[in-house]
């Protein structure tokens, strides 16, 4: 049986983040068998209801998510992680001083996760198993509280 076609992403990186970031996401993710296709760069401009990212990776998301759960993976994906919290560490906060995040985006339904640099080891391992297509909307994020990712926009649908 044929190996199945390596996953692809599109790196859209914000105007101000450091061009070697773009490098090393690119490494971490063809670590973990995904071909960044392209990246490209935001203009100076965002509207006002933008969530204020640094890195947003577009790609298959589930499957995605579902090849990290492979022991063969977990060093891979601990390297993508170090990028994560490396990017934040690069002045990732905007002019606000709010900080921001990477963000994964499903390609073909647009749900949105929002990785933040300090996630904890659960939430990591909960997004490894998450079942994306019980979220109608995005973005999820990791609620420390209650222990879960989940979308406030889809609890507020009802």
């Amino acid at each position: 049986m044929p190996d199945a076609p390596p996953l692809r992403a599109e790196l859209l990186l914000d105007h101000e983040a450091p061009e070697a970031l773009g490098h090393d996401l690119t490494a971490a993710l063809d670590g973990l068998g995904v071909r960044t296709a392209r990246v490209r760069r935001t203009v100076d401009h965002r509207g006002v209801g933008d969530l204020p990212w640094l890195v947003l990776v577009s790609l298959p998301l589930q499957a995605f998510l579902g090849g990290l759960g492979a022991e063969a993976v977990r060093d891979a994906y601990a390297s993508f992680k170090g990028v994560v919290r490396r990017a934040a560490g690069r002045g990732a906060a905007g002019d606000d001083g709010v900080p921001r995040p990477l963000v994964l985006q499903d390609d073909r339904s647009g749900l949105s996760v929002v990785l933040e640099p300090d996630l904890p080891a659960e939430a990591h391992e909960q997004l490894l198993g998450l079942d994306l297509t019980t979220f109608r909307m995005g973005p999820l994020h990791y609620d420390r509280r209650l222990g879960r990712w989940r979308s406030e926009l889809d609890e507020a649908a009802g």
